[in-house]
Parts: structure tokens; C-alpha cells; sequence
């Protein structure tokens, strides 16, 4: 199972010690179009700051992320696990996880980023910002940018299994699997039952949780029709709509009553 997650606007502090090692970095066939987004996010960070502010989508209150996106190359590293933060990454709780089941989310949770294009949650990154709807001066959209490669490396990362793409629109712009792949691809939606109506906060921690829920009770479903069965096991209300033809992707709607 491969489990397609967003970043988190909000991050940890960079960690101490040893920076960055692109050459490092899971999914190697990405490193060429990871160096040409820290290098020209560096340089566009260096320079004139209102300008960097601008196209990075800053307020006020977060000028000082500009410098911090300027010192990325000498920034102490972490894992991507502990520098993604929010609503999400609270509710999954990697930290509490017990052995085995931060065995199985190192295997299968795969973090979408507009630097990084896509990393496993032990690859050890610097806290930085810079979202996938960024169109930096000379590479343009971000998620433009990253669409070749990533037909190029994820569908080898896809293996033969179940992909669970919990992304949000922007993420998912920089890949759509395609063809068998998308067969196997589950892509799910968190509604308030009530209303049928979509609520970030709260879509955010039901997948978060959902997420937890899979890798502490080791489930491996290997289709979109099993996962669904496995999840109402888990106690999840889950609707499933099949795809109306080859090389579409499964739709999963998650009902819950309250929003908290």
C-alpha cells in the first residue's frame, strides 16, 4: 500500500546538526528536479526580500521564512516525519506509533511538497516553505515543474499495491496515476454526514486518524475494494463508488456525524 499524504503549511524548526543531502532523499529519479527548486528558491530568497515575499505568497507575519528558505543549504535536516506538522500529521501521531507500525509508515507514506516533489517520512529534510501552487520566476508552476519526473518515478513506487491518495487538489496536480495504476487508486473524501459538505479541519484529522487507524492495526489491502471493507472493519462509514471505466481512479466518501 502507498499512501499519497499533503505536506503541512506549518512546520517544526529545522533540526540541528548535519544539512541536507539531496543524493539522500528517497525516489532518486527526482533528484535533478529537486535541485533546480531549492536552487532557484534559494537564489529568489537571497535577493530582494519583498519580491520573494510576493511570489512565495507570504504575509507580513511570515516574512521571516524568507531567510529561513535562504539558509536551506546549510540548515540542519530532520526526518520529513517530524517537520511536518498540523492538523494531519497531530492526528496520525507517527511519534506514538509503536515499532511496527512506524516500520509500515516508513514503507508506505509518501509526503507531496512543492520543493521536494515527494518524500518517504524518515528522508531527512530542513523545515522550509515554499507550496506546490508557487510559480518561482524561472521554472514556473511548481506543479507543471514536478509532472514529468513524477510520471517518470511513482509509478514504479506504486509497486502492484493499493494507492490510498489522500492529497489536496494542489498536491494532486503534480501526479495523477494513470492507467492500471489509477485502477487500484482510491482517492477519499471526508463529509459531515448531516450537511454532505466538505470541512478542511476536520477532513484533515478524520484522514490523519483514518491513516493511524490502517498502520496500528497493519492492514495491507490490495485494492480500492478491500480497502473499503477494511475500513468499515476500523468503524469507518465509508461509501465507495467504482470507477465507470478503465483508468480511473475509485472515489471514497467518509461520512462522519460530528465535526471536532
Amino acid at each position: 500500500m502507498l499512501v499519497l499524504l499533503p505536506p503541512s503549511e506549518g512546520k517544526a524548526k529545522s533540526g540541528e546538526g548535519a544539512p541536507l543531502q539531496l543524493s539522500s532523499l528517497s525516489l532518486p529519479g527526482l533528484t535533478a528536479a529537486r535541485e533546480a527548486v531549492l536552487t532557484e528558491l534559494v537564489e529568489l530568497c537571497s535577493g530582494d526580500e519583498e519580491k520573494a515575499r510576493e511570489v512565495l505568497g507570504l504575509s507580513e507575519g511570515l516574512r521571516g521564512e524568507v531567510a529561513k528558505n535562504a539558509g536551506l543549504p546549510t540548515a540542519g535536516a530532520r526526518p520529513a516525519g517530524r517537520v511536518y506538522t498540523g492538523v494531519l500529521y497531530d492526528a496520525l501521531g507517527l511519534a506514538t506509533l509503536d515499532a511496527a507500525a512506524k516500520r509500515r509508515a516508513a514503507r508506505s507514506l509518501l509526503v507531496f511538497s512543492g520543493l521536494w516533489g515527494a518524500v518517504r517520512v524518515t528522508d531527512r529534510i530542513p523545515s522550509y516553505r515554499c507550496s506546490m501552487g508557487v510559480k518561482l520566476p524561472g521554472l514556473g508552476a511548481l506543479a507543471g515543474h514536478w509532472r514529468a519526473p513524477m510520471a517518470e518515478v511513482l509509478p514504479e513506487a506504486a509497486g502492484d499495491g493499493l494507492v490510498l491518495d489522500l492529497r489536496s487538489s494542489a498536491y494532486a496536480a503534480a501526479w495523477r496515476p494513470k492507467g492500471e495504476v489509477a485502477g487500484r487508486t482510491a482517492t477519499v473524501r471526508v463529509l459531515h454526514a448531516p450537511t454532505r459538505k466538505v470541512v478542511s479541519h476536520f477532513n484533515k484529522a478524520t484522514k490523519g486518524r483514518m491513516v493511524r487507524s490502517l498502520l496500528t492495526a497493519g492492514a495491507a489491502p490490495k485494492d480500492p475494494a478491500e480497502l473499503v471493507g477494511v475500513l468499515r472493519e476500523l468503524g469507518y462509514v465509508v461509501e465507495a463508488e467504482a470507477p465507470g471505466k478503465a483508468g480511473r481512479a475509485w472515489s471514497l466518501d467518509v461520512l462522519v456525524e460530528e465535526i471536532h
